[in-house]
């Protein structure tokens, strides 16, 4: 549909996203039950000893809130092992991050936050183990682009049970437009606003939406997760300096945007800064006693410099100089220095974008396909490359994303002659899971030619969207390549079509003996949301900035059901400066701004009314009248 004909301008310069009829498909709606706590918890960067518990509170009065926690070993929460209270307001975008101590080893916790008496949903997490450790089963995806299709993939990951936690690396959510990217058309999956987000509320806001979707909500509730961000956290093929979807002429400072977008993530997500107050640095690793360290890099905004397009000449002076970085000499170092431990047996690495040759040789000239991944910086790949080899360094396997399709890959050091037979001159190998929803971009008929090519590339899919189920024991580290049938709607099938390892002591890959087997032992999922109330609003605002404004407000709210939203701008003395309505808006969630312009500074009190339920909230104008 024309995003002309979804821009709904009122004389007031009221923009709705989602004013189409109530005949479409549902959309995803604020489940009324998890009041305040829609946005649900969830747990992540797991340790030994602690976690992080995440929520959000939506306030119905825009004042600071006082949220209570309890950390317990049962569902019930009789023996709760930690507790506290925690006051969020605006400066956090009313997000709560704990980070819950003195936890014990390889222990399920189950966790909730409560405001005056009401509680949120019950989330389950896991501590790391210690010592001994037999094997660890990871959830890997990456891109999950909303206005691209259903995250079935989420729905299936959070119905399983045989998972120890999730990985997550990079693209959270996508920066663009309602409409903009790779939007397949469907309106009820239409990002909030006409333009790309830029702002610290922009950010928020999408982080809003995404978190209300119910799939990506109940798999957030099962396990912990570990994740980094890569480009379309801030914007698309972006690096420290700069962005391709980034024009310092009309979106002002890339520093100011990238700043509004680290602040929102690490407000909206169970991350762990490395030092307090830190949104800057996502480098880290994770033990699970002698089985592996997980090594999780940034190869997007720490060290990267400015990237290349695609179809790159090998020969591009730029492309070869020695002197470019994709994680950059503080990170290097580290990262070798984590290379080298010696008290785990598997070096996994969580990479956002894949590192595994990919060239194509057209007309007796082999290009680099896309500069943007590590084929961009062949001096800086190198230098990890060659620390691996010199120091005999084996069992190391990349986890990467990005690329939008399933991979899995031999790394071909590029002063050694690889055999594709033995897997001799490999220095390591390469899983890549397919992207939750967003499309590949790799030319269609291509497969062949890059297999017959690049014979390192054991196996590759280009069409399937899902995820990679990445187990790891003692003998082999294997992937499995789980696909979904179908994004355009829920109603999809699974299906495990491929599974690759890489034995203990080698540096290729093999076709694994089968699918992985069961993985027992975890506890009941939880899924009952129990002692909190039921729906009793019709209109629900999770959000409203900016306050004070130079122009317009932005509201994010639902409807339990299709109306006209009525809004009146009112002064402090009580005159009514605007009154109108919406056109009908569908029940679900919907994403509003509103011109105050046309106002002299000063106070308002903004006012949205639906049925018999509203919300006020004052609004201070400045920057003068337009």
């Amino acid at each position: 549909m024309n995003k002309k004909l979804l821009s709904i301008v009122l004389s007031l310069g009221f923009f709705s996203s989602f004013a189409q009829l109530p005949t479409m498909p549902p959309r995803p709606v604020a489940w009324g039950n998890l009041a305040p706590f829609y946005h649900g918890v969830a747990s992540g960067d797991p340790l030994s000893d602690r976690v992080i518990i995440w929520t959000r509170v939506t306030p119905t009065v825009f004042a600071p809130i006082s949220v209570n926690w309890q950390m317990a070993t049962d569902t019930l929460f009789n023996n709760v092992v930690n507790s506290g209270t925690v006051v969020t307001d605006s400066s956090s975008d009313y997000t709560v991050k704990v980070d819950v101590t003195s936890l014990n080893p390889n222990t399920w916790y189950y966790y909730h936050f409560q405001v005056d008496t009401v509680y949120s949903i019950t989330g389950r997490t896991r501590t790391i183990p210690v010592g001994n450790v037999d094997s660890l089963r990871f959830a890997v995806f990456s891109c999950s682009d909303f206005q691209t299709g259903y995250f079935n993939a989420y729905k299936d990951i959070s119905m399983r049970n045989d998972i120890d936690a999730l990985m997550h690396l990079g693209d959270w959510y996508y920066e663009y437009a309602a409409g903009g990217s790779d939007y397949q058309g469907d309106t009820n999956r239409l990002h909030p606003l006409n333009h790309d987000a830029l702002s610290k509320g922009d950010y928020r806001l999408w982080e809003s939406q995404y978190k209300l979707e119910p799939s990506l909500r109940n798999m957030l509730q099962q396990y912990p997760i570990i994740q980094i961000w890569d480009d379309h956290e801030i914007a698309d093929n972006s690096w420290y300096g700069g962005a391709n979807n980034h024009n310092p002429a009309t979106q002002g400072s890339w520093f100011v945007r990238k700043h509004n977008a680290k602040t929102a993530y690490f407000e909206w997500n169970p991350i762990r800064p490395i030092a307090t107050g830190n949104d800057t640095i996502i480098h880290r690793n994770f033990k699970w006693g002698n089985l592996l360290n997980l090594i999780m890099l940034d190869t997007r905004y720490e060290g990267r410099d400015s990237s290349l397009g695609q179809n790159i000449s090998i020969t591009n002076a730029y492309l070869t100089n020695p002197s470019r970085n994709m994680i950059g000499p503080v990170q290097l170092n580290w990262l070798k220095g984590q290379l080298s431990d010696t008290t785990t047996q598997w070096k996994i690495l969580g990479n956002q974008v894949m590192i595994g040759p990919l060239t194509i040789n057209l007309l007796l000239t082999t290009n680099i396909f896309n500069g943007d991944q590590w084929d961009g910086y062949p001096a800086e790949r190198k230098r990890v490359w060659d620390y691996i080899a010199q120091n005999n360094i084996k069992d190391v396997v990349f986890l990467s994303g990005d690329i939008h399709c399933s991979w899995a890959n031999d790394l071909p050091h590029p002063d050694s002659t690889y055999n594709s037979s033995t897997g001799a001159g490999s220095i390591g190998t390469e899983f890549i899971g397919s992207s939750i929803t967003s499309s590949s971009n790799i030319p269609g008929g291509t497969q062949a030619l890059i297999q017959a090519q690049d014979k390192w590339v054991k196996y590759l899919e280009f069409t399937k969207r899902g995820y990679l189920v990445f187990d790891v024991n003692k003998t082999r580290a294997q992937g499995d390549f789980i696909h979904i049938s179908n994004i355009a709607s829920t109603v999809y099938t699974t299906s495990n079509d491929a599974q690759w390892m890489n034995l203990d002591g080698e540096r290729h890959l093999r076709v694994a003996s089968g699918p992985l087997g069961p993985n027992t032992g975890n506890p009941p999922l939880v899924h009952a949301p129990v002692g909190i109330k039921q729906f009793i609003s019709n209109l629900t605002v999770f959000t409203c900035y900016p306050n004070p404004t130079s122009s317009s407000v932005t509201l994010q709210y639902s409807l339990n059901q299709s109306g006209k939203v009525g809004i009146v701008v009112a002064d402090l003395s009580g005159k009514i400066v605007y009154s109108g309505k919406t056109n009908e808006m569908r029940n679900g969630i919907n994403n509003s701004e509103i011109n105050l312009s046309f106002l002299n500074d000063g106070t308002y009190i903004l006012n949205l009314n639906s049925e018999n339920n509203s919300f006020s909230k004052k609004i201070i104008k400045v920057g003068g009248k337009n």
